[in-house]
């Protein structure tokens, strides 16, 4: 598998991996292969409240432009700010240097309800 299991995965293909109360998420490898070299990085402002479903940051690749949405609830209390200069991390390093933002989670049951590695992987087999 080409996904870490040690995270949750939402629908849109976005990650999420939950430690004490904080969510830290960003595009699985699946999202990153399907939009193509990142050229553009657009992540929240800290302080923003996120609602589960919505959009919450942006990327632009050679392709298209792509709305990230947030798989929780939640304020966002950090940004990876090495993606505005170097936005083909998001590329190389989806699941590691390339998370996206990090939000303070209002609603920890609302991880349990994301899918888990291997349903996500299911849901890719599904749509291939």
């Amino acid at each position: 598998t080409r996904d870490p299991t040690d995270r949750k995965y939402a629908k849109s293909h976005e990650w999420l991996k939950f430690e004490d109360g904080v969510a830290t998420v960003g595009i699985t490898h699946h999202a990153q292969g399907a939009l193509g070299d990142i050229v553009f990085v657009d992540l929240p402002e800290v302080g923003k409240e996120l609602q589960a479903g919505n959009p919450a940051a942006a990327v632009e690749s050679v392709k298209a432009a792509s709305d990230i949405y947030s798989p929780i609830d939640g304020e966002v209390v950090g940004v990876n700010d090495t993606l505005s200069d170097s936005p083909d991390t998001l590329n190389l390093e989806p699941h590691d240097e390339g998370w996206m933002f990090k939000v303070k989670v209002s609603d920890p049951t609302q991880v349990d309800a994301l899918l888990s590695p291997e349903d996500y992987e299911k849901l890719l087999a599904e749509n291939a």
